[in-house]
């Protein structure tokens, strides 16, 4: 995994000096190696962390074999042999490398931009056509990997990480809040592709690649879960679980190519469990696994994931944390976000990841199988909300429900949704316990206050989908891609760690999606045909148990060792200053959470804290 930086600029505005600070503020992402080029209009820099091929040869910039283009990239092709054979069949040229970039790039030269659809992989990556002067930027179907781009009046700069382009002093200029993004982040916990929290940077498209030509820049979309939709669903459970095991196995095997030494988280979960057995079961030697957990919370899974691993005879590493260690982490962890983060999972995804790269370069991971095999309550939600009697009393059950405990009182706020079409958006707001619509409304000062307009509407499809698989479309659309992966991308790559995601080939989205409904929620077994895989290889009774998920004891912490955090970050003065809110109302939540029935405002409170804890970092009270 690397780190990848550039600017097109036609008057140069941006300059070599500029190009290497933003490299320098991608260290992080690539201690082996670093690299410039530099040929009006473009500037290209990278950052390498060495994983296949590990040779001089294969450091970037590299320059195709007839001088013409120049690559830098971010990520893997899995199936980059293949691309080879068929580069060596096409007899344009030989090799120098044994590395997927050399073969993405001179797929390029023979190719053109349609070699982008040839790629199975994680990745972002500029190609500069020297002879053209246009530069082309591309980014995967399921936004694993981190881009960037900031473009004023046709001065582009993309980067990596958000920090790198802010390093920049024309950026820094034009850094002015995204109140749309803002809105979002109340709503959601993270900000949602394409806003960033400043209006000039957007996040660059997944799914898409551009090309940029005299200061002009024009976005191409290559794929969309959307569009893959079939008029047809698999139906048959023998065929589709062959199907589904050898489809697993060859995408694990493809993801385990490199010249490092490799690993896999396992919380003990499902989805981490089957990618470390069939990993395991395919790799040369005993997989090394890796989980962490918290000795004084019952969120502590560890002891589960233990189990597995012995099952399995993995190698296993378990690092056991105290919570106070982990809370000394919350005040420099938010920083490596670039902009407000909720997501609270983040520490122990940074704890697993500077545990594993003690001892490996690279893991698997098993994001990605929730959304694919419906494994949340969320989708439950979809199905119960859309029943007619429910919906047409759903204000007078909110009503009867906000009357009781806690519980009740968080089930209320997920009755009372404004409209039909923002369902979706709405299921997931509320089963995080964030701010509704109306809430965000509510809280905002006027001059903030903006439309929350996310696509939610899966009309025009090749089949009529039920409302159990468009709440999981959303989740790949968004949660999934602007939230999990992104933590997972920045917790890893702070310590120069390579994490693969297997489960998130676009090849087995397809299969997924275009599985039938029973096949991945059958009665209430969630996540049903990847469990059928999964107990093959550990004993079901393994997985008996109530799921916790990746989390901390957010809420009891934040009544104790983290209100200091919270009241600084929420004291009248911070609030008052920046202006974002209303204090009265801020007061009115916090009052309320320290009352027995109202536990569940913990993450709106959260949110608050975290938004202000950017803005005292970013613009600091004077």
């Amino acid at each position: 995994m690397c780190g990848i930086a550039g600017f097109y600029s036609l008057k140069n505005k941006f300059l070599e000096c500029d190009l290497r600070q933003m490299a320098e503020r991608l260290k992080h992402r690539g201690p082996d190696a670093e690299g410039f080029f530099i040929n009006h209009p473009i500037g290209l820099a990278h950052k390498r962390l060495s994983i296949i091929d590990l040779s001089t040869a294969a450091n970037q910039p590299m320059t195709s074999q007839n001088n013409r283009y120049v690559i830098v990239f971010n990520g893997e092709i899995y199936n980059y042999l293949e691309i080879r054979k068929e580069l060596h069949q096409a007899g344009s040229i030989s090799l120098k490398t044994n590395s997927d970039t050399e073969t993405l790039l001179e797929g390029f030269a023979l190719w053109g931009t349609s070699v982008f659809e040839k790629l199975c992989g994680m990745f972002a990556f500029a190609i500069f056509d020297k002879k053209e002067k246009t530069l082309y930027l591309c980014r995967d179907r399921a936004g694993i990997k981190p881009l960037y781009i900031f473009n004023n009046d046709g001065e582009i700069a993309f980067s990596s990480e958000l920090k790198s382009l802010t390093s920049v002093p024309l950026i820094r200029q034009n850094l002015l809040l995204n109140n749309v993004a803002i809105n979002e982040y109340l709503y959601l916990g993270y900000i949602p592709e394409p806003n960033s929290i400043y209006k000039s940077i957007q996040k660059f498209p997944a799914g898409h690649w551009a090309c940029i030509k005299n200061g002009e820049l024009i976005y191409q979309k290559y794929w969309s879960v959307q569009e893959k939709i079939q008029n047809e669903t698999l139906n048959d459970e023998i065929q589709a679980k062959t199907e589904l095991k050898n489809l697993l196995k060859k995408i694990i095997k493809e993801h385990m190519i490199c010249d490092v030494p490799y690993g896999s988280f396992l919380s003990g979960g499902i989805d981490s469990s089957l990618v470390s057995a069939i990993a395991n079961e395919v790799s040369n030697s005993p997989l090394h696994t890796f989980s962490v957990g918290f000795e004084e919370s019952k969120h502590n899974e560890s002891h589960y994931a233990k189990k597995v691993a012995t099952h399995l005879g993995t190698i296993h590493h378990e690092l056991m944390v105290t919570e106070k260690e982990a809370l000394n982490l919350i005040p420099d962890l938010m920083t490596i976000y670039d902009e407000p983060f909720a997501d609270s999972s983040a520490i122990p995804t940074y704890l697993i990841s500077k545990l594993s790269k003690q001892h490996v370069s690279m893991t698997l991971s098993g994001d990605g199988g929730d959304e694919l095999f419906l494994g949340y309550g969320a989708y439950f939600w979809a199905k119960r909300l859309r029943n007619p009697f429910l919906r047409f009393n759903r204000h007078l059950i909110a009503y009867g429900l906000s009357m009781l405990n806690s519980r009740y009182k968080r089930a209320a706020h997920l009755f009372a949704y404004p409209k039909i079409k923002n369902l979706k958006s709405h299921i997931f707001s509320q089963e995080q316990y964030l701010f509704s619509t109306q809430e965000v409304e509510n809280i905002l000062n006027s001059p903030f206050i903006t439309d929350i307009t996310l696509n939610e509407s899966y009309s025009g499809l090749q089949r009529i989908l039920s409302d159990i698989e468009q709440q999981s479309i959303f989740d790949i659309n968004y949660y999934l891609k602007d939230d999990l992966l992104v933590k997972v991308d920045r917790a890893s790559m702070q310590h120069a760690l390579e994490v693969r995601v297997p489960l998130l080939d676009h090849r087995l989205i397809e299969f997924a999606t275009n599985l039938n409904l029973n096949l991945r929620l059958k009665n209430k077994t969630t996540k049903y045909l990847l469990k059928q895989v999964l107990f093959e290889y550990v004993p079901k009774d393994f997985f008996e148990r109530p799921k916790w998920g990746f989390s901390i004891p957010l809420e009891k912490w934040m009544k104790k060792e983290l209100k200091p955090y919270i009241y600084d970050n929420l004291s009248e003065s911070v609030v008052n200053y920046y202006g974002i809110v209303k204090i009265k109302e801020v007061q009115k939540l916090l009052r309320l959470f320290e009352t027995d029935n109202h536990a569940y405002l913990y993450n709106r409170i959260w949110v608050l804290a975290v938004l202000h804890d950017f803005l005292k970092k970013n613009n600091p009270i004077n």
